[in-house]
């Protein structure tokens, strides 16, 4: 795929020689300085993780985890109440977190949401906005990312198909569904984004990578071009 840059989800077989390990701060220290191996022999950057949804109780193990296996942030969905906690433990392991909007009504499922609740915290927590799910819950995903504006750390980005169509609201290549992906990245280099673009593609299971590849040529093709602009 020619990229650089990974977020593993909690969970997550591992394969190959790990057995039957899965992702996470179960990880034995060993399985965890082989993961970093095989990534740094692939030009490979596991910069962050999520999303976690953890108990009270876990966050320290998660943010642990996430320092030692050397990630940028995690993305997470925070309990209200545990935002206390969350802050401190991003302060002092100095990793960012990226919230995340699941498309539920218990969720920071729009940007109104996220910003009162982290209204007035450190600058290293923030947005991983899903425009996808922005779609899914009825609102605007370009009007979002105006909202939160400063605040965006990463992104889950997709496309997906509009509705009445016979998979609705399912991923789509980029640049082929309705939420408006060039208008977006336009909007992005107006507000000076330099956070990562995770391609989350949940269609098509068996085989989607000759899909995803064809939404990061697409992404390629529109960055040139807006890049070329004046």
């Amino acid at each position: 795929m020619g990229l650089k840059y990974i977020e593993i989800y909690p969970g997550q077989k591992m394969g190959g020689n790990f057995g039957d390990a899965l992702f996470g701060y179960q990880l034995s220290e060993d399985d965890q300085k082989k993961l970093k191996a095989i990534a740094a022999s692939k030009g490979i950057t596991i910069v962050s993780s999520g999303v976690w949804t953890a108990k009270r109780d876990e966050w320290e193990k998660v943010f642990s985890f996430a320092k030692n296996m050397q990630q940028e942030f995690i993305s997470a969905e925070p309990a209200r109440d545990d935002w206390d906690l969350v802050e401190e433990l991003a302060k002092r392991y100095q990793i960012k977190v990226a919230v995340h909007n699941h498309p539920s009504a218990s969720s920071y499922w729009k940007p109104e949401i996220l910003l009162e609740s982290i209204k007035g915290r450190s600058e290293l927590i923030g947005s991983s906005a899903d425009v996808g799910h922005y779609k899914r819950m009825g609102l605007d995903p370009l009007e979002c990312i105006r909202k939160l504006q400063g605040k965006i750390i990463s992104f889950h980005f997709k496309d997906i198909a509009p509705v009445g169509s016979e998979a609705t609201l399912e991923d789509v290549v980029w640049g082929t569904g309705v939420l408006q992906v060039e208008e977006m990245l336009k909007e992005l280099k107006r507000q000076h984004f330099k956070g990562y673009f995770t391609i989350e593609y949940e269609a098509n299971w068996e085989n989607n990578l000759p899909e995803i590849k064809a939404s990061i040529d697409y992404f390629k093709q529109i960055a040139n071009q807006i890049s070329d602009a004046k």
